[in-house]
């Protein structure tokens, strides 16, 4: 055993309280070692399935969200967010039932763990593009306006009206009334706009 491997074995035996740069410390249970290590949430992935830069725009929507600034979203919280946007009659079913799709108190790390949850489903970006690939035969990275709504509002899980306004108001057609499939898969598994 070389002599590096001793020290390491050493100090990984060792009980005494000292770190690795031989700072005095004090030790925590293992539990609480196992719950730091699995973070507030419990899942101890939540951050590594998001870039960093998307993590700073979840924070920053929490801290909108979190109206009372108490690091935790209450349905108060919810109830005033939404009103400043618009929707005053909010139910306090509703207001509820939104709350309740967190297994506890929603502070940030709940808040991207549900994030990451309804993410966790989508399909791979390249395999979302691929399927749009077969409606784009010549490799335009676009599809017409018309061709894509018929689709939508004729097949499968039909989109409504509404969600047709809603699709296009968030991915506008070009002046020609072509749609940039790949900046709608982006937008799908990364949760914001492709920048140019």
């Amino acid at each position: 055993m070389k002599i590096d491997e001793k020290i390491f074995t050493y100090f990984e035996s060792c009980t005494s309280q000292v770190d690795k740069e031989g700072y005095l410390y004090k030790k925590a249970p293992k539990k609480a070692k196992r719950r730091q290590q699995q973070g507030e949430g419990g899942s101890s992935n939540v951050f590594s399935m998001f870039e960093q830069s998307q993590i700073q725009e979840y924070k920053e929507a929490f801290t909108i969200i979190d109206q009372n600034r108490d690091g935790i979203i209450s349905k108060d919280d919810l109830r005033d967010v939404l009103a400043t946007m618009g929707q005053l009659n909010v139910k306090n079913e509703e207001l509820e039932a939104m709350v309740k799709e967190a297994s506890g108190p929603i502070n940030f790390t709940v808040f991207l763990t549900m994030f990451g949850e309804k993410l966790k489903g989508a399909d791979p970006e390249d395999v979302i593009v691929s399927a749009f690939k077969v409606l784009d035969p010549e490799a335009t990275g676009s599809i017409k306006k018309e061709f894509l709504e018929e689709l939508l509002t004729t097949q499968c899980d039909r989109f409504t009206a509404e969600e047709m306004t809603n699709l296009w108001a968030a991915f506008p057609p070009d002046v020609a009334g072509n749609v940039d499939y790949k900046n709608i898969c982006y937008v799908i598994t990364h949760g914001e706009e492709k920048e140019e």
